[in-house]
């Protein structure tokens, strides 16, 4: 059962449809556990029972997303031995310790402290639970870490020889402070913390148009925006200084990411806004660019030369056509977080931010681009690295495993049927409980004829209702 593909083309789709399907969950797991802990903060400082209330619902949605994520890993890592064989033998002894650093670091303080996290609350001190919670924020952030200095080494290694055909460690603080590895961390964080604020936001926009304004829901898309806002700019930023970085050590994956076939030397290179690379007839198609600006990006100067792709053997070139558009899509989506955010600064600054109903629908909509960017980085960053698994240093065909395609194709539809049955389940449930939407258990959100009248009539809410202030006052009368 090979549906008409290699044994190496099987192996890669399978193991690009598993990672997709797992980053997924530590991107959730990361900025909501950060999140999580804000919350949090916030309460132990200002005794406002709606973090409280906001907390409890969200360690929900992270308990569901850090337990698949967990699954969907483990299922990764045995892969490493199943399809990738040879790239374990030849690279393992970097690749293995630096994961086990992962497990033992990180994965262990995070079990450590996750069932005082979840099921702390009344059984343990508040500022016990508070540091439990930081506790799991902090290791999902140091997995993050180790998983990226593994991830980077592959995309720029260094601080190793090869001995007898294997790769042998020489500086681990060469191998794990690598040159790409800087901004991919922060790049992937900033994804992380993007993706949990969109998927705020979106929560709180579908109950602003059903009609909820109170604090619960206020708040929420309050923070979520101010996170945003935050955020984008950095990582446009951060995402310019990797930009930069992978010219100088992976030219040809940018020159593939531009559509950029002849090296230009007399004038600058342009930003093509659109195309269609074609490897067969080396060009881009149909292509729509700005002057200069590729050249000004990249270089930080109008007339700034960049490898083009004919500068590499066609053997050594990654597939334009799909970096080129999977590129285009994360910056778009990007763009368009950027709008998001300055279109809620405007909207606080006219007071019709918990009002304007098609800024509540761009915000619903934009909740799932936070992870369709980051998977075409992914994307970007992974294809573009091809023909390489270790770029300049091994193939990806040769780390294949001695398997058939029939072996790998039969697997792979397995892996389809079971991560759509089981994560799908478990993804429909994390949309369920967004749907209910956060509860009052601790707080009140006004009195009961309020509440009807602030469902029915948005107008009939104000933002003096986050301060905490009336919640104490109508908690203290319902004693």
């Amino acid at each position: 059962m090979n549906l008409g593909l290699t044994a190496l083309e099987l192996a890669r789709i399978q193991f690009a449809f598993t990672v997709s399907f797992h980053i997924i969950f530590p991107a959730i797991s990361i900025g909501l556990a950060s999140f999580l802990a804000v919350l949090e903060w916030r309460w132990l400082r200002t005794q406002n029972p709606v973090y409280q209330d906001l907390f409890k619902f969200w360690v929900k949605i992270f308990a569901i997303a850090f337990g698949m994520g967990v699954v969907s890993g483990v299922v990764m890592s045995y892969q490493f031995g199943t399809n990738w064989s040879e790239f374990s033998r030849v690279s393992g002894s970097i690749t293995g310790p630096l994961l086990a650093y992962e497990v033992l670091s990180a994965f262990f303080l995070e079990a450590g402290f996750l069932g005082i996290m979840l099921f702390g609350w009344g059984r343990v001190g508040p500022r016990a639970h508070f540091f439990a919670t930081v506790m799991v924020a902090v290791g999902t952030c140091i997995s993050m870490f180790w998983i990226l200095s593994s991830n980077s080494w592959m995309q720029t290694p260094q601080g190793f020889s090869i001995e007898n055909g294997l790769i042998v460690p020489q500086d681990w603080l060469a191998i794990i402070f690598n040159p790409s590895f800087p901004y991919r961390l922060a790049h992937m964080a900033m994804a992380a913390f993007l993706v949990s604020a969109l998927l705020v936001a979106s929560t709180a926009a579908w109950h602003l148009i059903k009609g909820r304004r109170d604090a619960l829901v206020k708040t929420s898309f309050s923070m979520a925006l101010w996170m945003i806002l935050v955020l984008t700019p950095l990582q446009v930023l951060i995402g310019d200084m990797h930009g930069v970085n992978t010219l100088k050590y992976q030219p040809a994956k940018i020159a593939a990411i531009e559509g950029h076939w002849e090296t230009n030397h007399n004038e600058g290179m342009p930003l093509y806004l659109f195309g269609i690379p074609d490897m067969q007839a080396e060009e881009t198609k149909y292509a729509i660019g700005i002057p200069n600006m590729g050249s000004l990006i990249l270089t930080h100067s109008m007339n700034g030369k960049v490898q083009g792709l004919k500068e590499f053997a066609p053997e050594d070139r990654p597939n334009s056509t799909i970096v080129f558009w999977s590129f285009r899509i994360m910056v778009g989506l990007g763009v368009l977080m950027l709008l998001l955010a300055l279109v809620g600064l405007w909207l606080r600054k006219t007071g019709r931010f918990y009002e304007s109903q098609w800024f509540h629908r761009f915000a619903l909509l934009m909740g799932p681009s936070g992870f369709i960017a980051m998977l075409a980085g992914w994307f970007t960053t992974e294809v573009g690295r091809q023909p390489w698994v270790v770029y300049g240093v091994m193939r990806t065909k040769d780390a294949l495993s001695p398997v058939s395609a029939e072996q790998v194709g039969l697997t792979l539809i397995i892996f389809v049927v079971v991560y759509c049955v089981v994560f799908g389940i478990g993804i429909y449930y994390m949309l369920r409980i967004m749907h209910k939407g956060p509860e009052f258990v601790h707080s009140v959100p006004h009195s009961e004829e309020k509440v009807i009248q602030a469902s029915h009539r948005p107008l009939g809410s104000t933002d003096e209702e986050l301060d905490g202030q009336p919640l104490d006052n109508h908690q203290e009368n319902d004693k």
